[in-house]
């Protein structure tokens, strides 16, 4: 059987969450590197993988998935069915909540705190600070919600609702707004919980974070 293939770049969170998934499971894969600079995901090689020339992209044998949370749900569904617990309108929710509501503050704070500073480019405070007001807001129904008996989002069992959150909680907790996450008890011992997994620091490693973040 031909490996799993995982193409991107690791510095991507949206690439980190599905090698979080992939790791997660104890999965074998073999990591193509796309580099964005260079224009890699706009040749036509990749292009037949992802028509959209956007990063990650998941080769399964004969099987091709692009879009980091469906190949989340393909491998979770393929691979890992434990992470998927059925029925379970929590783990729905918490999928949405994620992509709807969690995933665009944080995108854009990632991207303002720690890669335009790689890129040498300025941050815009603005930016930032109506992200962090709108990302605070929602991290407090996630106190709220874990403080009432939740371990995870989706009750007692780490899912791929938990899972599809790590990549950039971690790249928040390395930014200066790590104290979106740290001030709040909850939410951090939930943060703790899931990064403590093993297979994290796997993941954690192949990350290329710069000197100093």
């Amino acid at each position: 059987m031909a490996p799993i293939k995982l193409y991107g770049m690791m510095l991507s969170p949206n690439v980190t969450r599905v090698a979080t998934l992939l790791n997660e499971l104890g999965l074998d894969f073999d990591f193509v590197d796309v580099d964005l600079r260079t224009g890699a995901h706009k040749q036509p090689d990749f292009l037949k993988l992802n028509p959209f020339g956007q990063i990650p992209a998941l080769q399964d044998g004969e099987e091709v998935v692009f879009e980091s949370r469906a190949i989340n749900r393909y491998i979770a569904t393929k691979y890992g069915a434990a992470l998927l617990p059925t029925p379970s309108a929590k783990l729905e929710a918490w999928l949405e909540v994620e992509s709807h509501h969690f995933y665009p503050p944080a995108r854009t704070l990632v991207y303002e705190l720690l890669i335009k500073p790689m890129l040498g480019a300025p941050t815009d405070a603005a930016e930032v600070d109506k992200n962090a007001a709108d990302l605070a807001k929602l991290l407090d129904v996630y106190e709220a919600h874990l403080a009432a008996g939740n371990k995870y989002l989706a009750g007692d069992a780490f899912t791929l609702a938990d899972a599809n959150h790590m990549s950039y909680l971690f790249m928040l907790t390395k930014s200066p707004k790590a104290d979106l996450v740290a001030s709040r008890p909850h939410v951090k011992a939930w943060w703790e919980e899931i990064s403590a997994r093993p297979a994290w620091a796997k993941t954690v490693a192949s990350i290329p974070l710069p000197p100093g973040v």
